[in-house]
């Protein structure tokens, strides 16, 4: 059970350490007075800090599990209430200071482009609007290129699909071959079955009127002594 308690304590630690960490994040989006891409760059890192704190608070859950003592594990659980509590408001906190610095920083864009020459304006705006471009470009270059990849990739498998029915096709084509012979030789072996089938009855007949002359023949000479 030391084991267990020193875990847990060790779990909330690690996270009073991440929200510390997570509050100067806040103040430092705060203070932010731009571009947007830092913005976003810190926005990144305190969904990052964000993400670990749920889940130190999760193993933190699990460890109670383990707890049977219930005293200790009420006490536990209220630690865990704690730092949810204090996770919800570092979460508005962190969604309100991105809202107001976002607001910010474009209401200082608007400002200083609004107070230079109309001529540097509309340098900046064409600028903007090239960047702007070049980014959907970028972007619809890459998307064209996992296209080609995929039909790449859907041309190769059907290639392989194609030389699979080839593959299947030829050996159909010598399967019917060989039951067309199989058919031919089953043909001849009839006939042949026949024709000897024909000859044993001639056979038979032959002997029986051989044997009936042989009879005939006896009997004439039989009848020729006795008369």
């Amino acid at each position: 059970m030391i084991y267990k308690d020193k875990s847990f304590e060790q779990v909330s630690q690690e996270i009073i350490k991440n929200h510390l960490k997570l509050t100067a994040l806040i103040q430092d989006i705060q203070q932010c007075t731009g571009p947007l891409e830092y913005l976003n760059e810190l926005n990144a890192i305190g969904r990052d800090k964000i993400t670990i704190l749920r889940h130190h608070i999760e193993q933190l859950t699990n460890l109670t599990k383990f707890e049977h003592d219930k005293k200790k594990k009420a006490e536990l659980l209220s630690d865990i209430d704690n730092h949810r509590g204090q996770l919800s408001t570092a979460i508005i906190a962190f969604r309100k200071a991105n809202i107001n610095t976002a607001w910010a920083i474009n209401k200082l864009s608007r400002e200083h482009l609004l107070s230079m020459p109309v001529k540097q304006q509309i340098l900046m705006r064409r600028k903007k609007d090239q960047t702007s471009v070049s980014k959907v470009s970028r972007q619809t270059t890459d998307q064209l290129l996992d296209i080609s990849k995929y039909l790449l990739q859907t041309t190769q498998k059907s290639g392989e699909t194609l030389d699979t029915l080839v593959v299947s096709s030829d050996k159909v084509f010598s399967t019917r071959k060989e039951l067309e012979d199989q058919q031919q030789v089953i043909v001849q072996s009839g006939k042949l079955l026949g024709k000897y089938g024909r000859r044993e009855i001639t056979d038979k007949a032959l002997v029986i009127l051989a044997f009936i002359f042989f009879l005939a023949c006896v009997f004439y000479i039989i009848q020729k002594r006795l008369f």
